[in-house]
């Protein structure tokens, strides 16, 4: 019987897909232990824009949540995720910065980092891959899925086998954030990715965007699939994982043998239940399939945010024309795959041009450098014409001739004038808002109290038992009787 390994994306993919990355520390550390349990192969905790919500939103320091879960979770390794050249935002970044940041992920606790590059450009990833690998830390390298006249399985083979030369990954992973894989794509695209890895386990990575996702992943283990990404199921589907409990069923239901704790996994979807329940927190529901999706391909988080911008300038009802113009502008682009930064950065060109009423009227800073090749070799040539006119901008000239400055951490140190801050506080002051960073100092250290939501009895008694409204808390049920007394001083 083959042993299937999961990775549980409760903690990272989980509310960055369904609760606006919005899930405080408090919220993971009282269910931590019994996670650490339940046989992960690993739980990814970080990616970079979990920072950014920390420091944001949440006003807690993401370092420290990293040290704090990695204290709470002994056995099983903590993952995270970084993007290529820009790391934390739309802007590319210095190679020092990477490295140090890289760096810190290891003594912070991270053992198990996802680095990856949407357009499939080794060449950007090659000094994050050293650098992880020179603190111990295990390299996943995933490739994108996406759907264009260049990603055929032969693309995705020939990178591959580039990967393996160049980057050397201990795992390689199947990264599906688009939701876009078919049953009939798995059948023909894992196995040429296997034949270049060879014996170098393969993971699957995919949403439930299409509602797809659950059988692709099953399917997959069939071609020689180890590890399934997985959430629980309060955090599931929707444009989130398929659920730990579906995927742990039907594994077994197929002769296969999911290594992970029932009993545990029934504990953790228990506890983030509540958790929803108490901070008014949606629930991830299966979504209804969508062809629509395979044209636009913009994720779930992106066309929420697309909504937002029509919505500020009364235009919601244009939403179609928009994702109609995201195709348009994706082939004129080179076909990047649609994730973080690139979503971004077509949707924001679409909407533009639409409500502009003239296409690459303007266009961004993060576009202009797009298609002047700062993010990296796009997958296929841009459109001459687009390229010519965004390039004509008034707004590009000073990009034309740009060059990455590498400025040393020591140079970095100097420039900002604060000479004794630690590496984490300075990693923070150089790509966050300074503002969001001094707010989070001020604050303090991250707020811990939450009760254990699986649970649920001890943790009303233990919230009634803070009130000062009565004098007394009784539980009866059957023969059982407890009364807890409060004194009146």
């Amino acid at each position: 019987m083959k042993e299937i390994s999961l990775v549980d994306t409760t903690l990272r993919d989980g509310p960055q897909s369904l609760w606006a990355t919005r899930m405080k520390t408090a919220h993971m550390l009282p269910i931590a232990p019994v996670m650490d349990d339940a046989g992960f192969k690993a739980i990814e905790l970080m990616g970079t824009c979990h920072f950014d919500a920390c420091l944001r939103y949440l006003r807690e320091n993401p370092w420290e949540r990293v040290r704090l879960m990695a204290e709470a979770t002994p056995k099983t390794p903590l993952s995270a995720l970084i993007r290529s050249k820009s790391l934390t935002s739309f802007n590319i970044v210095p190679d020092s910065v990477i490295e140090l940041w890289v760096q810190r992920c290891g003594a912070n606790g991270i053992e198990r980092l996802m680095i990856f590059d949407a357009l499939h450009d080794w060449n950007n990833l090659k000094g994050s891959v050293a650098a992880a690998k020179s603190v111990g830390i295990q390299v996943m390298i995933p490739l994108v899925y996406s759907i264009s006249p260049v990603h055929t399985d032969e693309f995705y083979a020939r990178k591959t086998a580039e990967m393996m030369k160049e980057l050397k990954p201990d795992v390689v992973m199947i990264k599906d954030s688009i939701g876009l894989l078919t049953p009939d794509r798995v059948k023909t695209l894992v196995p040429v990715i296997k034949k270049e890895i060879g014996n170098l386990p393969l993971e699957m990575h995919s949403h439930c965007t299409t509602g797809l996702a659950p059988i692709c992943c099953l399917d997959s283990v069939a071609l020689g699939v180890d590890i399934i990404d997985v959430c629980a199921s309060p955090l599931a589907n929707g444009p989130s994982h398929p659920s730990t409990e579906n995927i742990t069923m039907n594994l077994r239901r197929l002769g296969y043998h999911p290594i992970v704790d029932d009993e545990a996994v029934a504990k953790i979807s228990d506890h983030f239940r509540y958790v929803a329940r108490r901070e008014n927190l949606p629930l991830g529901a299966p979504v209804e399939y969508d062809v629509f999706q395979y044209v636009h391909q913009v994720p779930g988080g992106m066309i929420s945010n697309l909504k937002a911008m029509l919505k500020e300038r009364k235009m919601e009802h244009r939403l179609n024309e928009v994702l109609e113009e995201v195709s348009v502008i994706r082939e004129e682009w080179g076909y990047p795959v649609m994730i973080t930064p690139f979503s971004q950065l077509v949707g924001t060109q679409a909407v533009l041009n639409i409500l502009l009423g003239e296409r690459y009227k303007v266009s961004t800073e993060e576009g202009i450098r797009y298609m002047l090749g700062h993010y990296g070799k796009t997958p296929a040539p841009v459109d001459q014409n687009v390229l010519d006119k965004i390039t004509g901008l008034p707004e590009a000239k000073g990009f034309l001739n740009w060059i990455q400055p590498q400025p040393t951490i020591k140079e970095l140190r100097k420039e900002m004038g604060r000479p004794g801050i630690s590496d984490d506080e300075l990693l923070l002051r150089l790509l966050f808002a300074e503002e969001h960073v001094e707010q989070t100092i001020a604050a303090g250290p991250i707020k811990r109290d939450f009760p254990r939501g699986d649970k649920s009895v001890v943790a009303l008694i233990g919230e009634l038992t803070k009130r000062y409204d009565h004098h007394f808390t009784g539980i009866r049920k059957g023969g059982f009787s407890l009364q807890l007394s409060k004194g009146c001083g």
